[in-house]
């Protein structure tokens, strides 16, 4: 790995992870839909894997704004993030359980994303990338919606079924 001197160094670096979050992201959402039992929130996860590709395509835009390629590594957070829902997904637990359990794997995800995006925005600002700058402001804001309706869902009913 190459060494991180500049604050555009560690940028590039931020965007290469949030890429690799986002296609680990896109293999695990289908099964976390599968595993629901409740309609809404399996709702909620197959439209966010859509939002997720949309992310995905988002980043790669923003390589090619900065010019530098999305990279290879692997997100290891996310990696480990996932295999916490995978493992949620695997429990022998009702339905209703397993739902809230899946709500807060993918809170886990969410807050993760929201602090990637929030910091990636920040150093496109300063870099003086505001194109970049708005295309993760986007992403950010789509992240915060998604865990603004898991946690209704949660809060709503899902946690009070799983009781």
């Amino acid at each position: 790995m190459a060494k991180l001197k500049t604050l555009e160094d560690l940028f590039e670096h931020q965007l290469k992870d949030l890429y690799s979050a986002e296609k680990q992201l896109i293999e695990a959402l289908p099964k976390m839909a599968k595993a629901t039992e409740d309609v809404k929130l399996r709702k909620a996860f197959e439209t966010h894997l859509e939002e997720t590709k949309e992310q995905k395509a988002r980043l790669e835009k923003v390589c090619e704004l900065i010019g530098i390629s999305p990279g290879r590594i692997k997100c290891k957070a996310m990696e480990g993030l996932v295999e916490e829902g995978e493992e949620t997904i695997e429990e022998d637990a009702s339905p209703e359980v397993k739902d809230a359990g899946l709500i807060a794997s993918a809170q886990r995800i969410e807050h993760y994303e929201i602090a990637g995006y929030g910091t990636a925005a920040h150093y496109a600002e300063r870099l003086g990338h505001p194109e970049a700058a708005q295309l993760l402001r986007q992403t950010l804001e789509e992240e915060q919606k998604t865990d603004t309706l898991l946690n209704k869902l949660a809060k709503g009913y899902i946690n009070q079924k799983a009781e």
